[in-house]
């Protein structure tokens, strides 16, 4: 199966999953808002906690600017909800454990570690406009410095 490449204007995939507290989340809860989609491998690892931390730091400069924040990783409801609580993650955390929103945004794939190639999280962030229109997929994040990376591609 082909790897999906969202591109800037497309229509956002719809999506409907449950967060870290087992409440339902969908794609339609943001419909007039700005939303932040950040895809990542896996709760409590370096990287990933990077990322969810930067975004965490800045997420009330990131709200003043009328944007609204999801994380997704395969990951379990009861995972997600201790990663939240460790690193106090004002924003949820979406349980993709059947990978259905990891695939339709392009955020699952072939990857490559130490020689070794096996499917898995493509780390990526992908904004949607207040239209549910993607506005910018970011395929290569930088975790230590996220919210400048997301704020200035907004920009350019």
């Amino acid at each position: 199966m082909p790897k999906i490449t969202l591109q800037a204007g497309d229509p956002a995939p719809d999506f409907k999953g449950i967060d870290e507290n087992g409440q339902p989340v969908a794609l339609s809860d943001f419909r007039g808002k700005k939303l932040i989609l950040f895809f990542y491998p896996k709760d409590n690892t370096p990287s990933c906690t990077t990322e969810a931390c930067n975004l965490r730091d800045n997420y009330e400069l990131l709200s003043r600017q009328g944007f609204e924040m999801l994380g997704v990783s395969p990951d379990s409801p009861a995972s997600h909800q201790r990663f939240k609580t460790k690193h106090r993650l004002p924003f949820p955390l979406l349980a993709d454990t059947d990978k259905a929103v990891l695939k339709a945004y392009g955020a699952w794939g072939p990857k490559a570690l130490y020689g070794r190639l096996f499917d898995g999280v493509l780390r990526t962030t992908v904004v949607i406009d207040e239209e549910g229109r993607i506005a910018k997929v970011f395929d290569k994040v930088k975790t230590g410095d996220h919210t400048r990376q997301i704020l200035e591609g907004l920009q350019g």
